[in-house]
């Protein structure tokens, strides 16, 4: 029987207050996203969606339970151990997909190498590194400049560094925000054929109810916080 990629049970999580003007606190009791899923997180604003998509990247400790990640039960990790599960694991869309100015697209896609020594810049990763680009339409584009890139095509140089580590799961944060519907469509459909091809299971965070209906799964997070509490 296949793992799932991720399992959480009783997970509580709270913001200490003095941090926060509002108490806030976040409760999963019973959640599964199968290897290779595709699921689609919603709710409004501060419902604490980048809160989930933290504590799964193991950014945030639990407070309470258990949350299994790509194998790993983050509970008793350290933080040194989850960050080097992070690296190994996992691959990071954001909405601003910030690159490096002064790196070309392909280093720009190789960039997670540089950063984090626990990756092998070898040959193969230089090779799936053009080969990303070139699924992605950028083949002829790799050694310009981000400045030199449209923004879609800048958006399409981050999905390909989230992938070229090889990730087993995916979290995109509002990847397609700020994009006109032609634009969010097509970006949406390649980062959607590209963790089918790889086997990637994709957490993906959006406001846009046409992206929410391109998921067969979806979770409301807003259902599962509150600010009336401090913790749990």
């Amino acid at each position: 029987m296949t793992t799932p990629a991720i399992v959480a049970h009783d997970l509580h999580f709270a913001y200490p207050t003095r941090t926060h003007d509002t108490p806030f606190a976040l409760h999963l009791p019973v959640w599964e996203v199968p290897r290779g899923g595709r699921v689609a997180l919603y709710g409004p604003s501060g419902c604490g969606k980048s809160t989930l998509l933290n504590l799964i990247a193991g950014v945030l400790p639990l407070a309470r339970g258990s949350l299994e990640v790509a194998g790993r039960q983050l509970r008793n990790l350290s933080d040194a151990e989850r960050r080097a599960h992070r690296i190994r694991s996992l691959g990071f869309v954001f909405q601003d997909y910030p690159l490096v100015d002064h790196l070309s697209a392909f280093e720009n896609v190789l960039f997670p190498f540089r950063l984090n020594p626990a990756l092998r810049l070898d040959a193969p990763a230089r090779t799936r590194a053009s080969t990303l680009l070139h699924d992605l339409g950028l083949g002829d584009k790799g050694g310009r400049r981000p400045s030199a890139l449209s923004q879609g095509e800048r958006q399409r140089v981050a999905i390909a560094r989230a992938l070229v580590t090889r990730p087993a799961i995916v979290l995109a944060d509002e990847p397609t925000a700020g994009l006109d519907p032609a634009r969010s469509t097509a970006v949406l459909t390649l980062l959607e054929q590209l963790c089918e091809e790889r086997g990637v299971t994709l957490l993906l965070v959006s406001h846009d109810p046409a992206v929410l209906a391109r998921f067969e799964h979806t979770l409301e997070v807003g259902a599962l916080s509150s600010t009336d509490e401090a913790g749990p």
